[in-house]
């Protein structure tokens, strides 16, 4: 228990870049007058095909093993 103790927070490190990284190569349609409540035509809901599923699906796993590794850094304490 105590090896665990000695690298999770180097897991946590390296699964928050990860996610920062996956979080910034999510392209949106959406400009910058969308997140301010304005509207245009091409901003709306689309399927994700291709590298954009993936993307998507690595930064949900991602995001999980994140917060898993903060819940077991909590219980290790």
């Amino acid at each position: 228990m105590e090896t665990l103790s000695a690298i999770l927070p180097y897991i946590q490190i390296a699964l928050s870049i990860l996610l920062v990284l996956a979080i910034i190569l999510q392209q949106t349609g959406a400009g910058l007058g969308g997140a301010f409540g304005g509207s245009d035509s091409t901003s709306g809901f689309h399927t994700r095909r291709g590298f954009e599923k993936t993307l998507f699906n690595v930064t949900i796993v991602l995001a999980i093993l994140f917060v898993l590794s903060a819940f077991l850094a909590l219980i290790t304490r």
